[in-house]
This record gives structure tokens, C-alpha cells and sequence, in this order.
């Protein structure tokens, strides 16, 4: 019996492939063709091989909050969530200027703070921010480029714009799975691939070579990937990116400080490193400055970096940025740096530090999605209308005891996508995050990594959470 999407139910949410009537949404007609001429064990079958794929190349992630088998693969949905070109356009549009406002944040931050003197950020809230590093002050990065790799997670509500949920801009991760996921849709389907007319994601390696290559004033920089460890969540993803570059993947004990310069040791004798891809947060680069404890980092490479004899990306100090209280503030930073009104809006945030925002989080906690401000993969997180009495209250008194560290944003019912579950379809809510790298210039990746909330009526996207993913076609 052939596939169909017949009963697919979009129950009232935003739905990416349907309208509300029923009909088919730009972009996905060859998808909805080709599925509904296959039937229901072909396309189960394909679902499998795409799971055995990931599974045979190892594309792993850990769990440290579990004890059993913490290692796992990344599940996978074979139905791809579509972008239309003139959607695309505004995205890439809006994370541009977006980056482009955060780098000029950053670095006013760490130097003349014009931004915190105007109070148009509060100074107290950056001083008491996590992530801000008193030992960048003064620092002027390469080309003036902090932030280099981002991912911008995106959401689309009820009336289907896109909004900004968050900025990860420390070491932001996923961007294998969107590789990956590209190349078992070009195995399971080439022809409506090829038929759609989807731009492609496949240069992204070599994109992200150039862009660190750039950073370096010398000719044939020696560029090289930092991981803190096989143990890392990501690590699989570290060593992936590190081959597809052609570069050297190395940990602590690969680098060592001397001459003034970072040096990695090879068969042939030591050699400078210009350019370090740097996977490990800021706190654990070096021992003498940061965290002592540190057996991660590489004594005396902060001072290398300050002396501009080694470029770090993204560079020390910008996870400033990342701080979800901070995000609350992007609109007003924008509008201060490029007097433009932000293209992509922000979730409407409730800043719990601020008398107003905080009585109202407390009389409507059960209504809302309460954050930590420098928790991610779904940490740290209650959501209101899904949590207990007694869970609202635990809030309560978190928010009470420290309310500089939470944010609330209202519960939005994120669009859905169909999902494949076993011989049929259903809805699952998803959200998006595309990488964006700044080298020469802001280039915005063509589609991103669609997380996707496997658990029926779940919001939590994240892989630590039970989430998957899915390939994600932004059209011509």
C-alpha cells in the first residue's frame, strides 16, 4: 500500500508542509510526490538505512547526565523541512546584521564600552555576566573579529515568522549533523533533490577553512582544530570537521607555549600554529589565567593570543553574548551600533532582574518557558505548562534567591514538520539553526540544522533532551 498523507492531522499549528485547508505549501510538491508513489515499507525502510548510516559513521554524541550507555546517535527524520528562496532571503538577511551587531557589542564590551556608558546596556549586568572575562579588556582580535562561528537558533510561531530564540556564540555545535544529513538525502532522494531545486550545504568545510585562514596574516597559515577530548559531547564532531578541512585535530598535550609563540609537536620537531579552531569554552584555555584546574587548556596561550601571534576562534571572552539576559538586550544593541531596526525579532523576554518582569514571572510562572542564563541543551529549563505545582514552585524560589540568572518568554507552539512514525506521519514541533561565519565577510550557510522534538507534544528539541534532526532544503 502506497504511502499517504491523507490523515496527516497539523491540529492547529503552524505547519510547514500543509496549510491549514490542506494544501500543499510552495516548495514541497516533488517531496509530496515522491513519497505518496512510494509505499509505506519502502519508506520505513529507507528511515532505517538512514539511522544505520549515521550509526556505521560513527556520528555520536554523549549524554553526561545518564548513567548507562552515554553515547548515542543523533535520531534522524527522512522528511526534510523546505525553505522557500523569498523566506531565505529575510533570514539571511536578518542573522547578517544580527552578527554583524553582536561583534560590534563584543568589542565595545572589552574596550570602550560606549554601550554600558550610554546605559543603553546595564553596566551591572555584564559585569555579573558568567561569560564576561575581565582578562579580554583591551583586546583587539584579528582582523576585530570575535565572533566567527555562530548558530542562531530560530523558531517559527503561529503565524509562521521566524523569530530568534537564541545566540550561541562560544562553541556552537550541530553543524556536522547538518552535513551529514544532506548526504543521506542525496543517497535516499536524488531525483526530487535534484527536481526541487535546493542550494547546497556541501561547502561548508572548505568555507570554514578559508574563513580561518583569513585570520592569519601569513601566507599557508598552520590552522588546527582544538578539542578538549574523545569524552567531549561533540567530539565526533571535532574530529569529522578537522578531515574534511585537512587539519590537524590535537588536544592539550599537542600544544605547548614557546618563544612567544604556540607550537604543536609533531614526528619532525615543533612547528607554530597560527590559527586555533578552538572547541573547549573559554575557562579551560589556560590554566594560568582562567580556571587553574584546567586540564584542558595550554599554559600561556591567553598571552599569545593578546600579543596577536595566534589567532582563536571564536575568540576568548565572546560567550558575553551568549548570556540569555543579554539576548534580551539584541533589539537595543542593534538599533544602538547600526541604527536599524532588528529584521529577525527576538521571543518576547521577561528580564527577572527587573521589578515588573520579576512580579509578573511569579504570578504567571505556569504559563511560561523560565531559562538559566547560561544553561544550554535544554538545561536548566522549566516549562511552565508542562511542569507540576511543585516544580513551579522550586522556580519560584531560584528566580527569588538569583533573579540576575533567569529570563521567561511565553510558551510559543512551535511550527511542526511530518515525521516519519514507523508507517506513517505525524507533526512534530521543530526549530532551526543555521551557521553563520565572519571572515572577509558574513556568510550565512544555505539551511541549517532542523532539530526536531521526536517526543509527541514535546517543545524540547535538544539531542540531550530526546530530540533529533532533519535535513533542512532552502530552495533556489
Amino acid at each position: 500500500m502506497n504511502f499517504s498523507f491523507a490523515n496527516y492531522n497539523s491540529e492547529a499549528f503552524f505547519d510547514e508542509m500543509f496549510m491549514p485547508e490542506g494544501q500543499i505549501r510552495s516548495g514541497y510538491e516533488h517531496l509530496k510526490t515522491k513519497f505518496e508513489n512510494l509505499t509505506s515499507q519502502d519508506l520505513l525502510n529507507r528511515q532505517q538505512t538512514a539511522e544505520r548510516s549515521m550509526l556505521s559513521m560513527g556520528i555520536t554524541f554523549n549524554v553526561y547526565s545518564e548513567g548507562e550507555g552515554t553515547e548515542r546517535t543523533m535520531p534522524i527524520d527522512i522528511i526534510p523541512r523546505v525553505i522557500t528562496g523569498l523566506e531565505w532571503v529575510e533570514v539571511e538577511r536578518g542573522l547578517k546584521q544580527r552578527i554583524k551587531a553582536l561583534n560590534m557589542f563584543i568589542h565595545d564590551v572589552y574596550n570602550d564600552q560606549n554601550i554600558l556608558n550610554d546605559n543603553v546596556v546595564p553596566r551591572d549586568l555584564i559585569e555579573s555576566s558568567k561569560c564576561y572575562l575581565e582578562a579580554c579588556r583591551g583586546i583587539t582580535p584579528p582582523k576585530g573579529i570575535w565572533c566567527h562561528i555562530t548558530g542562531t537558533d530560530l523558531i517559527r510561531g503561529d503565524d509562521g515568522k521566524f523569530m530568534v530564540l537564541e545566540d550561541n556564540l562560544r562553541c556552537p555545535s550541530g553543524v556536522s549533523y547538518m552535513l551529514e544529513n544532506r548526504e543521506l538525502s542525496k543517497q535516499l532522494f536524488p531525483d526530487v533533490l535534484a527536481r526541487t531545486g535546493v542550494r547546497p550545504v556541501s561547502d561548508y568545510a572548505t568555507r570554514l577553512h578559508h574563513m580561518l585562514q583569513h585570520l592569519s596574516e601569513r601566507p599557508n597559515p598552520n590552522v588546527v582544530v582544538l578539542t578538549p577530548g574523545i569524552y567531549n559531547s561533540a567530539y565526533f564532531e571535532h574530529s569529522y570537521l578537522a578531515q574534511q578541512m585537512g587539519l590537524e585535530l590535537v588536544d592539550a598535550r599537542d600544544l605547548v607555549v614557546a618563544d612567544g609563540f604556540v607550537k604543536m609537536r609533531t614526528t619532525k620537531g615543533f612547528e607554530i600554529v597560527d590559527v586555533i579552531y578552538r572547541r573547549l569554552d573559554d575557562t579551560f584555555l589556560d590554566p594560568k589565567v582562567f580556571n587553574p584546574d584546567s586540564l584542558l587548556g595550554v599554559p600561556g596561550i591567553f598571552e599569545v593570543f593578546k600579543q596577536g601571534r595566534v589567532a582563536l576562534a571564536n575568540a576568548p571572552g565572546t560567550g558575553v553574548a551568549d548570556d540569555k539576559v543579554i539576548y534580551a538586550y539584541v533589539p537595543r544593541i542593534i538599533k544602538y551600533y547600526l541604527d536599524e531596526e532588528a529584521i529577525i525579532p527576538n521571543v518576547q523576554t521577561y528580564i527577572c532582574r527587573e521589578q515588573e518582569d520579576f512580579d509578573y514571572v511569579m504570578e504567571n510562572i505556569e504559563h511560561l518557558v523560565v531559562k538559566e542564563a547560561n544553561e544550554a541543551g535544554g538545561y536548566g529549563m522549566l516549562i511552565g505548562p508542562k511542569a507540576t505545582p511543585e516544580e513551579h514552585e522550586e522556580f519560584r524560589l531560584k528566580i527569588r534567591d538569583n533573579p540576575r540568572n533567569y529570563i521567561a518568554q511565553p510558551t510559543i507552539s512551535l511550527s511542526r514538520v511530518p515525521c516519519m512514525m514507523q508507517d506513517h506521519a505525524e507533526g512534530r514541533h521543530v526549530d532551526l539553526r543555521p551557521y553563520i561565519l565572519y571572515g572577509e565577510d558574513i556568510h550565512v550557510m544555505p539551511g541549517g540544522l532542523t532539530r526536531v522534538a521526536l517526543r509527541k507534544g514535546s517543545l524540547v528539541v535538544n539531542s540531550s533532551q530526546g530530540g533529533g534532526g532533519k535535513d533542512t532544503w532552502v530552495l533556489y
